[in-house]
């Protein structure tokens, strides 16, 4: 009893398995014909119904990429087939989803990630044509990118420079535009040398008449001082 229930549990299970794998291929099939029609929103969706049948479709994963690519969602399709290029199939077919991968990159104008996966498929299939030349193509818009980036790097810096330069002549301009201000700063200047010229006989008199006084004082201060020190001497003398 206990073989016959294994055995109609061993058909039951390879019938599930044949019908999954039919309904696989069916809906891949049916995603194939909308491509060919350039129904490609469709298609994508047919090949997704069957990735829930087979996630690990190598068919139904690479026409959905495809599909992606058709309808300009380049960076999807950059996604799809660049987790599809890390599974396990053959370096043929590997090399054909880094085509692919390199072609979305190129849509996006990612110039250098598109060189890579080209140089990666040529490692994987040497012999294909197309491949190279989409790899010529993208090295030598790479190289027009860098020439750009590099020039207006340059432009930058020579625009910082005439920033400079022109702000530094404006300066200069300023000055010679505005000679009446330096001639009121010279006016201030010998008003005030003028001034201190300018003293009246009185303030003069006066002027002398402190000096002197100040002489007298100071005169009769030293003779006070060497009297003090006389003295002195005496008094140490005896």
């Amino acid at each position: 009893m206990i073989r016959v229930t294994a055995l109609l549990f061993g058909c039951f299970m390879v019938f599930a398995f044949s019908t999954y794998g039919q309904n696989e291929k069916k809906v891949v099939r049916q995603g194939n014909k909308e491509f060919e029609r350039g129904e490609y929103l469709d298609s994508e969706i047919s090949y997704r119904s069957a990735l829930e049948v087979n996630p690990s479709s190598f068919k139904a994963n690479f026409n959905l990429g495809d599909a992606l690519y058709k309808q300009d969602k380049w960076e999807d399709a950059a996604v799809t087939f660049d987790e599809l290029a890390n599974s396990q199939i053959s370096d043929l077919s590997k090399a054909g989803v880094y085509h692919n991968l390199g072609n979305s990159y190129f849509k996006e104008q990612k110039f250098e990630e598109s060189v890579e996966a080209y140089k990666q498929a040529l490692r994987l299939n040497p012999n294909d044509l197309e491949t190279k030349y989409n790899l010529s193509q993208a090295q030598r818009l790479l190289q027009q990118q860098d020439n750009q980036d590099n020039q207006d790097d340059q432009d930058d810096q020579d625009g910082d420079n005439d920033q400079d330069k022109q702000n530094d002549e404006q300066k200069q301009d300023d000055k010679q535009d505005n000679p009446e201000d330096n001639q009121q700063d010279k006016s201030k200047d010998d008003q005030q040398e003028q001034n201190q010229q300018q003293i009246s006989p009185e303030d003069a008199q006066r002027m002398l008449d402190a000096i002197q006084g100040r002489e007298k004082d100071i005169q009769d201060r030293l003779k006070e001082e060497k009297a003090k020190e006389a003295k002195v001497k005496v008094e140490k003398n005896w």
